[in-house]
């Protein structure tokens, strides 16, 4: 049987550099090889996202209600905008660097004769007494305590973090306030605005695909490594007894790290489909994306929704990474910038992470990353545009460790056998000229030499020279689960533009760096779309989570489908997306606009189970089009008589 073919056909999210639909994320990575008007929209959109601007009958507007043109938004704001995306210092918004919250232990005791004591609310003493107390009423509700003995107090105290830079959702844009989110924690507000656009960019009605397929033929992967781990959720759930509160009805099950495909399913698309979440440390969202195209090419799913929203950027995820010594502080980039003699000198947190340079650690980043997956048959048949193609996923664990948090052996496996799967696919000439890699890149010491050692080793046996190597965390830092999202996002945007962004915040290659067949460039270099048939992403993950995935370039799939389909096929095709497109570029506009449309259906069109109908060869579920049909299974029959 011919495997389907899992094809893009729409993708969204948010990042440090903004929107991802529509390339908008891409675009502000790469903003000095764009053109003019490129650069303009790109600086429009994000003013309007950051409450810089509001757009009034399609006229951009200031606060006080001043039009401006494209070209005047950017030259009053492209420096704060540009200052205001990407990896820089840690707003407030999140936590104050300089003076996070932390409780100090004070032990006291009584001057030699003269007892200390002091006057409390009934109601705060302590359960039981402890024994060295005595207490003395003074009215209904308040008591003398004296203390006999020495005593150990926690008080309220604030320290400097050493970790002060994050990637960071754009200045002004908050989520949670585009919809109804009381109570949702940060990741699960990121994930109902981030999968909103990807369906939306689709440009087709969510109705529309669901009318086609049956039930069980949606799929849904989508989750987060570190949990909900703000008030919300697990953050708050674990601190409010120790802080004097008490623990909410919502906070342990909104901290579920499978909670986005449970939201995603529950409050965006109804489905009653496939669901789950694969967790794989940093390279979470390609253990994501092999589920989701193993469904699709096996035919169990013709529909799939693969993404992973992160919201990391937590006083607690700061100092667990800081205490592993994996994050880039303060020190360390005054050291590498060499400032480390003079204390009070301003650091470049805006380089803080410097993939394959000189550098010192990865930066945090927050982040929500989706694709929507369709295979090529239904792709057709909806007119769906196509951005990509994933034929496969490889992953590899490390075999024994010494260290859990140390690399090993098994990204050598996803990389070689990602390359040899491109090979058999399109030849090794597409591979030697016309394919780019997406690195992890995470921007530690031991990741520059690491990850270099694999990849030039890998070129070497397949005789690649000069392969260009990118590395997306140097602008938008590392957002753990979502991180190979955000490579994966950044690869459609070179096949779009035809630019291979540059390692833009190092001066140069770190010594240590293999690069005898590799080609790091730190300015961003400039292709014909045409000259980019593949990118390889790469990534790896503690505990020894390693994933290479294969990315084709819309031409490719192109040429692929036309194969398969036949021309006549396509060119009906072709004339069915123009609508498609049509309807996506409307949103677009819209978006660009603040109009985002989101998602979030809470409460409506519940399914009324009494009303479906099972059946001996189906079941009819009350809201979907088409029934679910039992597949015939007839894998091991050979085993029975």
């Amino acid at each position: 049987m011919t495997s389907r073919l899992p094809v893009i056909v729409g993708f969204g999210g948010y990042n440090a550099a903004g929107r991802s639909s529509f390339h908008h994320g891409f675009r502000r990575t790469v903003i000095e090889s764009m053109d003019s008007a490129a650069r303009q929209q790109t600086l429009a959109g994000l003013a309007v996202m950051m409450k810089l601007l509001r757009v009034v009958e399609g006229v951009y507007q200031d606060a006080e209600g001043k039009a401006l043109s494209l070209a005047e938004i950017d030259s009053r704001y492209a420096e704060q905008i540009l200052a205001s995306t990407l990896v820089r210092r840690i707003e407030k918004q999140h936590l104050d660097v300089d003076a996070a919250h932390w409780q100090k232990n004070i032990s006291l005791s009584a001057v030699p004769g003269s007892p200390l004591s002091f006057i409390s609310s009934r109601k705060q003493l302590p359960e039981p007494l402890p024994a060295n107390w005595s207490v003395a009423e003074l009215n209904a509700s308040e008591v003398q305590v004296t203390l006999h003995d020495n005593c150990e107090f926690k008080v309220d105290s604030y320290r400097a973090l050493p970790v002060k830079s994050a990637g960071q959702l754009p200045t002004g844009f908050e989520p949670g306030e585009l919809y109804n989110s009381r109570f949702h924690p940060r990741g699960l507000q990121m994930t109902i605005v981030g999968v909103t656009d990807a369906l939306r960019s689709t440009g087709l009605p969510w109705q529309s695909i669901v009318d086609r397929v049956a039930p069980d033929e949606v799929a849904v992967f989508a989750g987060s490594i570190m949990s909900q781990l703000d008030e919300n959720g697990f953050g708050g759930l674990m601190q409010s007894r120790l802080k004097g509160g008490r623990v909410t009805a919502k906070q342990l099950a909104l901290g579920l790290n499978t909670m986005p495909a449970d939201f995603i399913n529950a409050y965006v698309l109804g489905s009653v489909g496939t669901t789950g979440s694969i967790t794989g440390a940093c390279a979470t969202f390609l253990y994501n994306l092999q589920k989701g195209i193993e469904l699709i090419a096996a035919g169990k799913a013709r529909v799939a929704i693969v993404g992973n929203s992160e919201a990391p950027i937590t006083q607690e995820c700061i100092e667990g990474y800081g205490a592993m010594g994996a994050l880039a502080t303060e020190d360390g980039l005054r050291q590498i910038e060499g400032k480390e003699q003079v204390a009070q000198s301003e650091v470049d947190f805006r380089r803080a992470s410097r993939p394959f340079g000189d550098n010192c650690g990865f930066t945090l980043a927050e982040a929500c990353q989706f694709v929507v997956l369709m295979d090529d048959e239904l792709a057709l048949e909806l007119g769906a545009d196509i951005h990509g193609a994933v034929p496969d996923v490889f992953i590899n664990a490390d075999g024994f460790k010494k260290s859990i948090s140390a690399p090993g052996p098994g990204n050598y496996l996803t990389v070689a056998k990602a390359v040899a799967s491109a090979v058999q696919l399109l030849g090794i000439d597409a591979v030697r000229e016309r394919s780019f890699v997406h690195a992890h890149g995470s921007s530690t010491p031991a990741n520059r030499v690491t990850e270099s050692a694999i990849l030039d080793r890998v070129a070497s046996a397949f005789a690649i020279e000069q392969w260009p190597v990118t590395a997306v965390k140097a602008f938008v830092g590392h957002s753990l689960a979502t991180a190979s999202g955000d490579q994966v996002i950044s690869a459609l945007g070179s096949f779009k533009y035809g630019i291979i962004p540059g390692i833009k915040t190092i001066d140069e290659v770190a010594e240590d760096v293999h690069q005898q067949h590799l080609s790091f460039a730190t300015q961003d270099r400039v292709r014909a779309p045409e000259q980019l048939d593949l990118c390889f992403i790469n990534s790896k993950g503690f505990g020894g989570n390693n994933a290479s995935a294969l990315l084709l370039a819309p031409h490719v799939v192109e040429r692929m489908l036309r194969k398969r389909h036949g021309e006549a096929a396509f060119a009906a095709y072709c004339t069915r997306r123009e609508q498609t497109r049509a309807a996506a570029q409307a949103y677009d506009q819209q978006a660009t606009q603040g109009q985002l449309e989101i998602i979030y259906n809470f409460g409506h069109d519940l399914i009324d189970d009494q009303q479906i109908e099972i059946g001996r060869e189906q079941i009819k579920v009350p809201g979907f089009a088409q029934p679910l049909v039992f597949r015939k299974d007839s894998r091991y029959s050979d085993m029975l008589d």
